[in-house]
């Protein structure tokens, strides 16, 4: 019997690692092809030549990125996105999730039904867009003309986000939270020097969460943003491809390197940053989503 269950945790063991490691290979395969795209020779890149490896090597497409100021302008603008987004998005969460998580705050149950009432209905795409529409122009009337804060405001509510805050919020011992009130500790002492450092893995996986969906955002950067000046990246991107698609604009392009190389440059350029962060943050990623998401 015991050799039956060694004979079967080996075979498990085997398929998982086979099925995983080809699992890794295609999610790694796309980001290698970008690079391998972005510094290879345009006839290459043109005709399809490029599987895995590049070819004709040229670097001409990044020094057109890099010398292009529009590019540091929309780098500067994701920069600016992202990280008073994760900041707004994230005390909002904390502030929300530790209210919710308190059994005598009043209408408690109604609160937590709403917000888990968003998740699945939620008021459709023009209501939003012309909440948004008015909320901007509330902005302009009070001299807020950069419409980047408009963005930053406007995606700080997450109720994913809070919901797993709070569960882990309600997983801090009590006796914990008694003993500081007793020491005379204030509410928001309580939160800072109590909850926070305690929770600080699931605080840390939703801030990973937060900075993520800020650098990728496109769809509202787009319509709510009108001056090309305070673009971000993802919208740079995107004007860049539709430009680069038009057999007019493009007329008489004579480089070395393809226009999809420039593309495949800002691609890896725009994963770069997320790339470094990530792996000083794994750590807390499966500690603070079971922390978060499982209620005992």
């Amino acid at each position: 019997m015991k050799r039956k269950l060694e004979t079967s945790e080996m075979i498990f063991k085997v398929i998982s690692y086979t099925f995983l490691s080809i699992f890794s290979l295609a999610c790694l395969y796309p980001f290698l092809y970008a690079v391998s795209a972005s510094i290879s020779g345009g006839h290459a890149v043109d005709y399809g030549e490029i599987v895995l490896f590049p070819k004709d090597i040229q670097f001409d497409a990044f020094a057109l990125m890099f010398n292009d100021n529009m590019f540091w302008n929309a780098y500067s603008n994701t920069l600016f996105l992202t990280f008073y987004g994760t900041v707004w998005a994230l005390f909002v969460a904390i502030l929300g999730g530790y209210a919710l998580s308190k059994k005598r705050l009043l209408f408690r149950r109604f609160f937590n039904f709403f917000l888990v009432f968003t998740m699945l209905f939620s008021a459709g795409l023009v209501p939003q867009y012309l909440n948004y529409l008015d909320t901007k122009a509330a902005f302009n009337s009070i001299g807020i003309t950069d419409d980047k804060w408009l963005v930053v405001i406007a995606m700080g509510m997450a109720a994913m986000n809070i919901i797993l805050l709070r569960n882990a919020f309600e997983g801090v011992p009590s006796e914990i939270e008694e003993a500081a009130i007793v020491d005379g500790a204030t509410e928001f002492q309580v939160l800072r020097k109590v909850y926070i450092p305690m929770c600080k893995s699931t605080i840390a996986t939703v801030a990973l969460f937060f900075a993520i969906s800020r650098w990728n955002g496109y769809f509202w950067a787009r319509q709510m943003i009108s001056n090309s000046n305070e673009h971000p990246l993802q919208v740079f991107i995107r004007l860049r491809l539709e430009e680069y698609t038009d057999p007019e604009a493009m007329a008489g392009w004579n480089e070395v390197f393809s226009s999809d190389s420039v593309i495949y440059a800002l691609i890896v350029c725009s994963i770069v940053p997320i790339l470094i962060i990530y792996p000083f943050i794994q750590k807390y990623f499966a500690k603070g989503v079971n922390a978060g998401g499982v209620k005992e």
